[in-house]
């Protein structure tokens, strides 16, 4: 049994429960039956360079090209983090050359429409123009494209059996929807989860009082990437915030790292990018609990550099 198939499972088992919510039941989310993740070793790519186009580029063609993730018609959701009111400089967003590079090819393989979001901690307005994310947005120039502000409305909560710290949440319908889910996060310093990576980044698509997750917010993250799964994780380490995070606001808290990576197992990708703050993946609570409940790898001596 494949990654793939475990993501898939999910969606279908999540596509089912939203039509149980539709006619009055409420939904299950049934963690506990899912397949198991794979014993095959799962691919990482990573690359360093100056040119955020080509670096793109080469960590998607060396897990097998754009086409391995997105299908002609497919409805793919690009999930930047665009959190906070910050320009592109101070590393609390992702950066906006990684997102417009990585809709590009969404778009050049046949995606029916590639929408982007996030529910922000600041002004979504201020969020979205100061990131820089709404300018490439709109000189991408093309109907299939949208920058979306969240639609308050649009969540729905399921149950989760088999969550540990919590055993239900409201999560963002337009995320769990998607045929693709692109999860492309920045790497940061986090005040209490210590990183912020892939899974953290995924807060950006639920409801409800997310303050909550940081009672336990290892256990939590996972139980909310247990229900949404990125089928593909692309961490901008292009320039990484090292202290005062996740906001930030300093420039001699930004170290430039020009590095990206990617990586379908987003415990895999999580677990490198700890390398660059000088960490191991087991500093990190959140990706010991993942890997611990079979959401990925985190021994990147499993892990398939590619």
């Amino acid at each position: 049994m494949t990654q793939v198939d475990r993501r898939t499972f999910m969606r279908n088992s999540i596509r089912t429960a939203l039509a149980m919510a539709a006619v009055g039941s409420l939904p299950v989310i049934d963690l506990m039956s899912a397949p198991a993740l794979a014993a095959e070793m799962p691919s990482l790519a990573v690359r360093k360079g100056k040119d955020i186009q080509q670096l793109l580029q080469q960590v998607i063609s060396a897990l097998g090209g754009i086409e391995s993730f997105v299908k002609p018609g497919d409805i793919v959701v690009v999930k930047p983090n665009i959190g906070w009111d910050r320009t592109v400089e101070l590393a609390a967003n992702t950066h906006p050359q990684v997102v417009k590079a990585l809709v590009q090819l969404c778009l050049d393989a046949g995606a029916k429409q590639v929408r982007i979001f996030d529910r922000t901690c600041n002004d979504e307005r201020r969020c979205y123009t100061q990131s820089g994310i709404r300018a490439v947005v709109e000189g991408i120039k093309s109907d299939r494209v949208s920058l979306e502000y969240i639609d308050r409305r649009a969540y729905q909560e399921l149950k989760i059996s088999g969550g540990v710290a919590f055993d239900r949440w409201k999560f963002y319908k337009p995320a769990l929807e998607a045929d693709r889910l692109i999860n492309v996060p920045i790497a940061k310093h986090h005040s209490i989860s210590r990183l912020t990576l892939g899974m953290k980044n995924l807060m950006g698509v639920i409801g409800g009082n997310r303050g909550r997750l940081h009672r336990n917010i290892a256990e939590s993250l996972v139980d909310i990437n247990s229900v949404i799964h990125s089928d593909l994780t692309v961490i901008d380490a292009t320039r990484i915030l090292v202290a005062n995070g996740p906001q930030g606001g300093r420039l001699e808290d930004v170290r430039h790292t020009e590095t990206l990576i990617a990586s379908a197992d987003i415990v895999a990708a999580d677990a490198y990018a700890t390398s660059l703050f000088n960490l191991k993946p087991e500093d990190i609570p959140t990706i010991v609990a993942a890997a611990n409940r079979g959401l990925g790898v985190m021994d990147l001596k499993q892990v398939r550099r590619v």
